[in-house]
């Protein structure tokens, strides 16, 4: 059966990265949270292949053929997950699209109250975990993010910024608008729109696997959230430079006329090379800010691509109707 775009009120995005092991379950699961609802016939699952290692692809080629509400992407080489996402919010045709995780942590009994919330009026819609299944070190990570998220993103207060939640139609276009190589999916929602809400959801334990964010890729995806959305770390720094600047004239007026009042007080080496070690610090710290800003400048001026698609499951000049054959995109 044959779906039109026209037709399509939800769509459910997911980019898949290493989740052969789950990806069967993961439409059985979504099928049935969908099944019998008013989205029933509706909705769609949109699986963006984000150059996964395992047969990852080859089984959402399968369940593509299976199901013609499955749309699968693939990409030519591993984006990032954010990145992947925006090729999902493009290829996804519903009025209402929820964005989730491969490894089922995320319910999809979830879906309905999610998109339950878009329905009455809402722009995004994030989750909430009442208790959340990661480990300490990422609990640690993730308060740390939302501390620097309420500053660079002017994140509103309490707000958890989940991977799993729900935008309207209006406001995945307006984020669709960015073209960048440095997606950052929370703080373009944060540039669109102020229309927010969450729901609480219980967290699972992952089906299998293990998760695919190490210390390396969380320390990646801060700093493309500091710098690629905001420049409030480099105001920080002009503030901070003033700061020293002012704190240094303050001590040297002190030094000068301590010097005079006792001229036979020897100058302190200590003291001197702690101070140079701290302002050297400092200045290769900002220079750090800089330089992230200006590489990301260099990379964007070179129309570096935000993601390339490799093959989809579907007809790629009718996008209103899905095809078993494979699409193949010239780069």
């Amino acid at each position: 059966m044959k779906q039109k775009s026209d037709m399509i009120s939800l769509s459910v995005v997911v980019p898949v990265y290493r989740s052969a092991d789950v990806l069967h379950e993961l439409v059985s699961q979504v099928h049935a949270a969908l099944a019998g609802s008013t989205y029933d016939g509706h909705f769609e699952l949109v699986l963006v292949n984000d150059c996964s290692p395992d047969e990852s692809w080859q089984l959402i080629e399968r369940q593509a053929n299976e199901h013609a509400w499955i749309r699968g992407v693939s990409l030519r080489r591993n984006f990032g997950q954010h990145n992947a996402t925006m090729a999902g919010l493009k290829y996804a045709r519903g009025k209402i699209v929820v964005i989730m995780d491969d490894d089922l942590q995320h319910p999809p009994t979830a879906i309905l109250r999610l998109a339950e919330m878009i329905e009455k009026g809402f722009d995004v819609c994030y989750t909430r975990y009442k208790e959340r299944k990661h480990a300490t070190w990422k609990k640690l990570g993730s308060r740390f993010n939302d501390i620097v998220a309420g500053w660079v993103l002017n994140k509103p207060r309490g707000l958890y910024l989940s991977s799993f939640k729900a935008l309207s139609r209006g406001a995945a276009d307006a984020i669709l608008a960015y073209d960048g190589p440095y997606a950052y999916v929370d703080g373009l929602i944060f540039k669109v729109t102020n229309s927010i809400t969450t729901i609480d959801i219980d967290h699972q334990d992952r089906f299998a696997g293990q998760g695919n964010y190490n210390l390396k890729r969380s320390v990646s995806l801060w700093l493309k959230m500091a710098t690629g959305s905001s420049v409030y770390p480099l105001r920080i720094a002009t503030v901070f430079g003033f700061a020293m600047a002012a704190t240094s004239l303050v001590l040297l007026a002190i030094i000068v006329v301590d010097r005079l009042r006792h001229p036979e007080m020897q100058p302190g080496w200590a003291s001197t090379i702690a101070t140079i070690l701290m302002m050297g610090g400092l200045q290769m710290f900002f220079l750090g800010i800089l330089g992230e800003y200006i590489g990301r400048i260099y990379i964007r001026l070179n129309n570096t691509p935000q993601y390339v698609v490799r093959e989809t499951t579907f007809s790629d000049h009718s996008s209103a109707h899905r095809s078993t054959a494979i699409q193949h995109h010239p780069v």
